[in-house]
């Protein structure tokens, strides 16, 4: 599978103070984009809605390009060098791939918060949060290492251009709201969740970058975290509809609100956002959730805007564009003008008229001949039509007429299509997995008669099962050998999957993938899987080969609600 990766977390100082060293360039050895970190003076006083300790300003380590860290770490280009502390892109030598490296003393006053925030949020193991992948004191120096994303993108570079469509921001504000429930669920806050520390990857998932360690690094605390990153995952929904940061300053690039108006809605700000986007960005942002129509409770925790984006309408992505194709030309070759003149560019070329009809005396003839033949084939159709009807109205009339039949006829009877069967059992198959097992105690789920229950996948890096396998599946039973006609398969979210038979005089459940051969196969919502030939088979087997992204925790899963089986 291949490595991921990101850019050093978001430490500048809030100061406005520049970095000292120069914008970093992109990796020409490893294909890293490098995604430099900004920063404002407004990011702490109402971004965050943190307080920053002043702490004990300690040198900073003599580092240098091609610097090795645990003879390992090999120090490329320096991101940040601010407050006694830096960040730097740098190559992991023994798993060759680029990782993100914070460097700071061992004497720093921030040196041990620093390093329980990194073991803490490595702790965590959440795919949507950048993993911090070490941290180490030794020789003086504490420093943590984390992932490097070559194909993210932040959220600052994403409003560069404009805002996102509703369906992004949508995406967005659940999948991190769904992140950060789960983060605070383990103790674990941000508190300087920013549009430099959202990313979104070239699959579409939103990753985070520098849970806990951010906050360290700047020595940023708060009384009520929850709350801050509540009112931080607002003002990136704000900004996400509007291209405007929801406070009079401006910051990230974007211009700030209007002086000595106020907080106001989105969809005052810009035409045509989305209103129940908008409304949610209010709940919350710190204005006691009052909008312009309606009077919701505030959102003061992640886990309640997780609630509250639960019981929105889903928003759809928009229809893609389909391009008309070109009007049809008149191409301007002629045979024998080879060799001639081209025609001066702009000028209307005549079109040559058609030839004239047949005049003479063949033509004439050779249309009554034709008209001949057509009168005589309508004369001899309308004999055969009216001698087969009466032949038929001779057989219905000979009320004595009985048909016996031969008893030698082996021609086999084609059994009553459409009959349900019934599934005796089912189990998980995953033969290409660890532990061999996908929560085996909801598989009945998938042929029960419950409203509302599912059996799940675990949960992906990725649509493709993160390029760790190629699939999952349900093996049904159907008792004995059964003629199946079709399987239709309900999914939660659109999904591929593929149905796969065993061989038909199987005595015990075979299983290993391989026993199974694929008949059918289809992707969407509801699925109808039809095998082109004749099936008789007892074992089935629902295999998945895509998973959707579900939108009640933001992971890449597969989720089976119903099996039917007919003949």
């Amino acid at each position: 599978m291949a490595e991921r990766s990101t850019a050093a977390v978001d430490v500048a100082d809030n100061s406005g103070d520049e970095p000292l060293t120069a914008k970093a360039d992109q990796s020409t050895a490893d294909g890293v984009a490098n995604n430099r970190e900004r920063d404002t003076e407004r990011d702490e006083a109402q971004g965050s809605g943190g307080a920053e300790d002043p702490g004990t300003k300690a040198s900073p380590p003599e580092l240098h390009s091609g610097h090795k860290l645990a003879r390992r770490y090999r120090l490329e280009d320096c991101i940040t060098r601010l407050d006694g502390f830096s960040s730097w892109r740098a190559v992991d030598e023994k798993l060759r791939r680029a990782v993100g490296v914070h460097v700071l003393p061992a004497d720093h006053s921030r040196a041990r918060s620093v390093l329980a925030a990194a073991r803490s949020s490595a702790l965590l193991g959440d795919p949507r949060f950048v993993q911090v992948l070490d941290a180490v004191e030794e020789n003086d120096l504490v420093y943590v290492v984390h992932e490097w994303l070559p194909d993210a993108t932040e959220l600052t570079t994403l409003l560069s251009s404009g805002p996102l469509e509703p369906h992004d921001a949508y995406q967005m504000v659940s999948q991190v709201s769904a992140a950060m429930a789960a983060a605070h669920r383990e103790g674990l806050a941000h508190l300087r969740l920013n549009p430099n520390a959202v990313l979104r990857t070239s699959s579409g998932q939103w990753r985070i970058r520098g849970l806990a360690v951010n906050a360290a690094l700047r020595g940023i605390s708060s009384d009520t975290p929850q709350r801050t990153d509540t009112e931080a995952i607002g003002a990136l929904l704000y900004t996400s509809l509007t291209q405007r940061w929801p406070y009079e300053d401006d910051a990230y690039g974007l211009a700030g609100l209007p002086k000595d108006v106020g907080l106001i809605a989105p969809d005052q700000v810009r035409a045509g956002v989305h209103r129940g986007l908008s409304e949610l960005a209010m709940r919350a942002l710190a204005n006691d959730g009052a909008t312009a129509s309606r009077h919701e409770s505030p959102c003061t925790t992640p886990e309640e805007l997780v609630k509250a984006i639960g019981e929105m309408p889903r928003i759809r992505p928009p229809e893609p564009a389909f391009t008309a194709p070109p009007e049809y030309q008149r191409t301007t070759y002629q045979q024998g003008t080879y060799g001639r003149q081209a025609p001066h560019p702009g000028a209307t070329q005549p079109v040559p008229p058609p030839p004239p009809p047949l005049q003479s005396r063949t033509g004439r003839a050779l249309k009554w001949a034709v008209s001949a033949l057509l009168i005589a084939a309508l004369g001899l159709g309308s004999w055969q039509l009216a001698d087969a009807l009466m032949d038929q109205g001779n057989q219905s009339d000979d009320t004595n007429q009985t048909q016996t039949t031969d008893g030698n006829d082996k021609s086999p009877k084609k059994p009553a299509s459409g009959k349900p069967i019934a599934i005796q059992s089912a189990r998980d198959f995953d033969p290409l997995g660890n532990d061999g097992e996908e929560y085996p105690d909801d598989v009945d789920k998938v042929y029960d008669t419950t409203p509302g229950t599912y059996w799940q996948t675990s949960y992906y890096e990725g649509a493709n099962f993160g390029n760790l396998k190629s699939g999952v599946g349900v093996i049904l039973d159907l008792g004995k050998a059964q003629q199946v006609g079709k399987v239709t398969v309900s999914f939660k979210g659109s999904t591929s999957v593929e149905l796969r038979a065993a061989s038909g005089d199987t005595g015990a459940m075979p299983t290993s993938l391989d026993s199974y051969t694929k008949v059918a196969e289809g992707s969407g919502a509801t699925v109808t899987l039809e095998p082109d030939k004749a099936l008789t088979s007892r074992y089935l087997l629902v295999w998945l080969t895509e998973l959707p992204i579900q939108a009640d925790d933001g992971k890449w899963r597969g989720r089976v609600i119903d099996v039917k089986v007919t003949s």
